[in-house]
């Protein structure tokens, strides 16, 4: 990002965060609430008159840049380091955000796989949205059109994905309610999650999965993978951030049964342990596609374990050997 690209979103974020602690402070709410408050103004690019600080806000308002194609990533960004700021705020566990550089490098893979379809407009759907960084990310990346189904049980975390799509003029469409339990669009192109990890409190719903546990909570990751599989057509692909122990799990056996049953693994990448304080909540990038006639199946998936990215070097090499490792299976089907 270069000095003027900085600055932007530098301009962006001050706008967010003065206005949102405008809001804050008159509504009496959390940041994180504020900051979706703000955004809709910023996308309105119109203040609510009934705020004594309105002037205030439309001063701020004033100082945007235009919204459109070339500003999107800095509306991201912006948008993100305000999340961050309210997250840090008061945290709930389910609360976290996806690493910019880990969307960047999620973008890059779904824009690969997506590239071999001939389809000229895509559906893209992520059951867990969250603030809609991540699916933002993918679809400033994507090269075809797209439009994004967003899923997300969290009211708070809901209004703030709306505000981010606004605020960088994507096509998208966002339902309040929870992937596990509520039937979601059928016969997506692509699945894309940051899913959250830990046990689904509703065993009821949990037994209609092939992936529930054998007694006690199933893992809601496991349930969504399998939600995720079911919706996406058939060859489409899934692209998920989930836990590294995903596959030595005590409810493994399980998801390895699903899996073998109805998908196929790509790939499954490790982040960089450098990102993680706590190993035990290290990820990785783990990429399914949904069982087809004429697949033709890679003989062994791709395994890596990815380079810090802060080694512009290594991870251009790595990058350039997974491009090339997709283009050459996905060239043989039929």
């Amino acid at each position: 990002m270069d000095v003027q690209e900085a600055t932007m979103t530098e301009t962006i974020y001050n706008v967010l965060d003065q206005g949102a602690e405008i809001v804050k402070s008159e509504k009496d709410i959390l940041y994180l609430e504020a900051l979706s408050y703000m955004g809709e103004m910023m996308f309105n690019r119109h203040t609510d008159e009934s705020l004594q600080g309105s002037e205030k806000l439309d001063k701020l308002l004033s100082g945007l840049p235009d919204k459109g194609v070339k500003t999107r990533e800095n509306y991201r960004r912006a948008m993100q380091l305000a999340v961050l700021k309210g997250m840090r705020e008061a945290t709930q566990p389910h609360h976290a955000m996806t690493p910019d550089a880990v969307s960047l490098f999620i973008g890059y893979i779904a824009n690969k796989v997506l590239s071999h379809d001939d389809k000229t407009k895509h559906v893209v759907m992520d059951p867990a949205v969250g603030v809609g960084n991540l699916m933002t990310a993918v679809l400033n990346q994507l090269e075809k059109e797209a439009l994004f189904v967003g899923v997300e049980p969290d009211e708070t975390l809901l209004k703030l994905a709306y505000a981010n799509a606004n605020l960088q003029t994507h096509d998208v469409e966002l339902f309040h309610q929870d992937s596990v339990s509520s039937p979601l669009i059928k016969e997506v192109d692509l699945v894309v999650s940051d899913l959250p990890a830990g046990y689904y409190p509703n065993d009821a719903i949990a037994q209609q999965f092939v992936t529930k546990a054998d007694d006690g909570h199933s893992f809601v990751h496991h349930l969504l993978i399998e939600q995720g599989v079911k919706h996406v057509k058939k060859g489409g692909f899934l692209i998920f951030l989930v836990p590294n122990t995903l596959f030595q799990s005590e409810q493994s056996k399980q998801l390895h049964t699903f899996i073998k049953q109805e998908a196929i693994i790509y790939s499954f990448m490790q982040l960089p342990s450098s990102m993680f304080k706590n190993q035990a909540v290290a990820k990785s990038i783990l990429v399914l596609r949904k069982q087809s006639e004429g697949i033709v199946a890679p003989k062994q998936a791709l395994l890596a374990e990815l380079p810090s990215f802060s080694q512009e070097g290594s991870l251009a090499d790595m990058m350039g050997r997974i491009s090339t490792w997709f283009d050459d299976h996905l060239k043989r089907d039929h």
